[in-house]
């Protein structure tokens, strides 16, 4: 996926209202952007980090600029904006890129399924073939290699799992799809000490049928893509 600019580079100085940054840029001028992550940011919003803001070039926003990318370490830039990861995970299905989900005539996005009415993020359907359910959630959080989700307690990602373990037992095909906007993780697991209800049901989700893909992606200021896939391991609680 190609990121559209302009962009400007600066300093965090703080992430705050859970959608707002204050950011210094290069030339020394302070601005607030939008920041699109309803997460904590664990490890993604320390003051000093070097961040990147698109400017959106809409007058009519109250902040114009959306904080998108940061460097965590140097050379290791993180993704963000959770409005990309469905994208991000549609073109690389299209493209090939994920094994597992190969053989698909069509992909269609935010179809309302299962009994609490959530709406799926991708629907892969093909003649001859049940339904393939694939639910997105994109990781920001890695430690020492791992990377790990929610970063914060989600109960909307845990009604998500129920959703998917019920379609599994009805005979359908569920896939929780982990979209790291990161390359350096080599395994995927669940946060358990931030959301252990998360983890508790994600392991029981996986034992009634689901299927969990994870992969990290080359993230730059000029593109992301997704790349390769890592491991999903869920350890004894």
């Amino acid at each position: 996926m190609r990121l559209e600019g302009p962009w400007l580079e600066g300093r965090l100085l703080r992430r705050y209202k859970r959608f707002l940054a204050d950011v210094e840029l290069s030339d020394g001028r302070r601005i607030t952007a939008h920041t699109p992550n309803t997460g904590s940011l664990k490890g993604c919003a320390e003051p000093g980090m070097r961040v990147w803001l698109r400017d959106t070039g809409d007058p009519k926003r109250k902040y114009r600029h959306s904080w998108e990318l940061v460097e965590v370490r140097p050379g290791v830039l993180v993704g963000i904006h959770t409005g990309l990861s469905n994208r991000l995970v549609r073109e690389a299905i299209a493209a090939g890129r994920v094994a597992s989900l190969q053989g698909y005539d069509s992909i269609r996005s935010e179809v309302r399924y299962g009994r609490e009415r959530s709406r799926i993020d991708l629907l892969l359907e093909a003649e001859g073939r049940p339904p393939c359910y694939v639910e997105v959630k994109n990781v920001t959080l890695v430690e020492d290699g791992i990377a790990a989700f929610p970063d914060a307690v989600s109960t909307r990602g845990q009604k998500h799992l129920r959703e998917l373990a019920e379609m599994a037992r009805q005979g359908r095909r569920a896939v929780i799809f982990f979209c790291i906007q990161r390359r350096d993780a080599r395994e995927m697991r669940p946060a358990d000490a931030i959301d252990p209800v998360y983890g508790r049901t994600l392991r029981e989700a996986l034992a009634a049928g689901i299927e969990a893909v994870a992969m990290t992606a080359v993230v730059s200021p000029e593109r992301i893509e997704l790349q390769a896939e890592v491991p999903v391991v869920c350890p004894p609680l």
